[in-house]
């Protein structure tokens, strides 16, 4: 199959890949043989009659499966942001083989003797700081991926591997379906009362392409919560609309999660780990399960009183309307109407400020100009993964040409939830390549021929994936092991959420925050009193944030041979007993669709968006209070931090922008929880 496309590295810019040329069919025979060169790789470093150095092992090691990333970026893509049947059939035969290809490396004794010797002698190589940390992250790889077991242990953790990484493709496809399957199918537009006209023309215009022709529609988005909840005036279509969110994939996925649990807690044993937990956290900059449990324990309890309290001012406006007691299905809709009686906010009359072209282009981009010096030039002439999807050269002040940005904003069926940020072509010196980064969201795709307007939430969003791309952007290091975004999970999060305070900046906000239709800027005095109720609502957003966090944990922390008989049973058993069980106040994610945990790289981890806030809340207050311009700051920001990937470790890059150890208190008063 000479003429597949991922058979050559790509001969457009940047190594752009070539989607204009990639068809279904070249994905497996592209992964077949990029496994197979990869190992063949591998075997030459091992044959080698020469004695183990830095270059003909571990570099050698770093320039192998370029053909297996090149194929794999681009599926993982696809299959995510444009899924078929097909690609589905695919990724469910490709998982396995990739969870052995990983295997047959890390457990490859000859390699592993080699990167062992190495090591040993790694303070006599001579190495400079970022080769060091290379051989040192290799051997800790090797040996947390059970390189030092005997061969029937390593023969159980290949049985191991192989089942949850099909058992995860699996989990993922069934929340597509079942999230597809949920969307909620109304009559009239009479049911939406409350939405605004074009939400109620987006629903309809959803309805058609769906194929019920006639109708309104809404699909669901991936957390517990709907948007539509705080507008939807009819409580029933409010009842029937959370219902089908909380109720996805129970009878399919549950079973699945207590077998992934229990599948992880038996890989952690035999890698020498109580928990599945503690095998996560001991590669993160968390480091313990205790220091983990401490952080959120330290926050639930503030947590809760703050959502009581807040449950409370919602009581007094439910009862105005009859209501007796407040159900999870009321909360947005009655916060919304405090907001607007307490604070004279209406998230719905915020929308016409934020049109997705103007929140992109003098929001977005302004903040990465003003701060980093960047240009961006739109490229149509480039083809991205979708026709939705638009490609951006990025450049330097200097108008050196810095990478390439895609976006791919707007919701389809084909498209999986949530919103997210992808490295195309990760940047190295090695390689000499630069990066390719993109961009996913979720907006709902408006009637044709209207904007595409936002919600107060889906701009943060825009500016917080946007902080993940620039992270791959920045990226100036050696080697792809630590390119871009590739560190611990516990501190990625940290600079996309940092990426969220120029949403707010009054000189950002001035220059996007502008009405569609007339130009007027959103006024000064309504974005003050969006921040007090942004505060209001902060008890809600903590408790089920920590819900889902905590249900991770303990789904992660039952140690190995203890059975689950029930998933919905187990979830709330685990959340009563962490003290989280709020009945309003379901968690942002349910176990059955909880695809951070169990269909992604999070199990365990979904704790990272809260550690990392208090690395970004004490940033957000260095950028606001250390006597330096907006663009001396980004440059520190930059060079200090977002540039060195994880070619050092990432709290002492910290430390380097921000001058000591981070601290929890900005957090705390963020939260409202002091």
């Amino acid at each position: 199959m000479t003429e597949n496309p991922f058979f050559r590295p790509s001969t457009l810019e940047y190594e752009l890949p070539p989607f204009a040329e990639i068809r279904e069919e070249h994905y497996l025979p592209a992964y077949r043989r990029g496994m197979a060169e990869q190992l063949a790789e591998i075997a030459a470093i091992t044959a080698t009659g020469s004695a183990p150095t830095f270059e003909n092992t571990l570099v050698a090691l770093e320039r192998s499966g370029e053909l297996l990333r090149r194929v794999d970026v681009v599926f993982r893509n696809q299959v995510s942001s444009d899924t078929t049947d097909a690609l589905d059939a695919v990724d469910a035969e490709v998982s396995p083989l990739l969870a052995a290809h990983h295997d047959a490396i890390h457990l490859d004794r000859a390699l592993f003797a080699r990167i062992e010797e190495l090591y040993g002698r790694r303070d006599e190589l001579g190495l400079d700081p970022e080769s060091l940390r290379l051989l040192e992250r290799w051997y800790t790889g090797f040996e947390r991926s059970g390189a030092r077991l005997g061969e029937a242990e390593q023969a159980r953790l290949r049985e191991l591997n192989a089942e949850l990484a099909a058992l995860g493709t699996t989990f993922q496809q069934n929340v597509n379906a079942a999230t597809r399957a949920a969307a909620l199918v109304l009559d009239s537009a009479a049911e939406l009362a409350g939405l605004d006209e074009g939400a109620i023309a987006g629903a309809a215009e959803n309805a058609r392409v769906l194929g019920h022709e006639g109708k309104y529609v809404l699909s669901l988005k991936n957390t517990s919560g709907q948007p539509e909840l705080a507008q939807l005036a009819d409580r029933s279509v409010r009842e029937r609309l959370l219902a089908a969110s909380l109720g996805r994939g129970v009878e399919t996925n549950g079973p699945l999660a207590i077998r992934m649990a229990a599948l992880r807690a038996e890989r952690a044993g035999l890698l020498g780990h109580p928990s599945h937990a503690a095998y996560v956290v001991a590669d993160e900059t968390a480091g313990t399960v205790e220091a983990v449990s401490g952080l959120l324990s330290r926050l639930v309890g503030p947590a809760v009183a703050n959502a009581r309290r807040e449950a409370a001012e919602l009581a007094k406006a439910a009862a105005e309307d009859g209501i007796e007691e407040i159900a999870a299905h009321d909360w947005a809709y009655y916060s919304e109407k405090v907001r607007q009686s307490s604070f004279q906010v209406d998230a719905a009359a915020l929308r016409p400020y934020f049109e997705l072209e103007r929140v992109l282009r003098d929001g977005v981009f302004f903040a990465a100009e003003l701060a980093y010096g960047l240009r961006f030039t739109e490229r149509p002439d480039l083809t991205a993964h979708h026709p939705d999807a638009r490609v951006f050269e990025v450049f330097e002040a200097d108008g050196t040409p810095l990478g390439l940005f895609i976006g791919d904003f707007h919701a389809r069926a084909s498209k999986r939830g949530g919103a997210w940020m992808d490295s195309l072509v990760a940047q190295s010196g090695l390689t000499g390549q630069r990066p390719v980064v993109l961009n996913t969201l979720n907006i709902p795709l408006p009637a044709s021929g209207e904007p595409a307007l936002m919600s107060w939430d889906e701009v943060r969003t825009l500016f917080h994936e946007f902080g993940h791309a620039l992270h791959g952007l920045f990226s100036d290091v050696r080697y792809p092991r630590f390119s871009g975004t590739s560190v611990p999970r516990d501190f990625v999060e940290f600079p996309s959420q940092v990426n969220e305070m120029w949403m707010v900046r009054p000189e950002v906000l001035a220059n996007y925050a502008r009405h569609h239709e007339t130009g007027e800027p959103l006024p000064a005095e309504l974005v003050e009193r969006m921040t007090a109720a942004e505060g209001f609502g902060q008890g809600f957003r903590t408790v089920e944030y920590l819900a889902a966090t905590l249900l991770d944990w303990a789904w992660h922390t039952v140690p190995q041979g203890e059975e689950v008989a029930d998933a919905e049973e187990f979830e709330a058993r685990a959340l009563a007993a962490a003290g989280i069980a709020v009945d309003a106040v379901p968690p942002r994610y349910r176990t059955a669709y909880f695809q951070h945990i169990f269909a992604s790289g999070y199990s365990a981890a979904y704790y990272a968006y809260i550690w990392s806030e208090v690395l970004d809340a004490d940033t957000v207050q260095w950028f606001e209070g250390n006597g330096r311009t907006v663009r001396e700051s980004g440059e520190t920001f930059r060079r200090e931090l977002l540039a060195r990937g994880f070619s050092r470790d990432p709290l002492e890059s910290f430390r380097a922008v921000v001058g000591r150890a981070p601290e929890t208190g900005p957090l705390l008063a963020r939260r409202g929880l002091v």
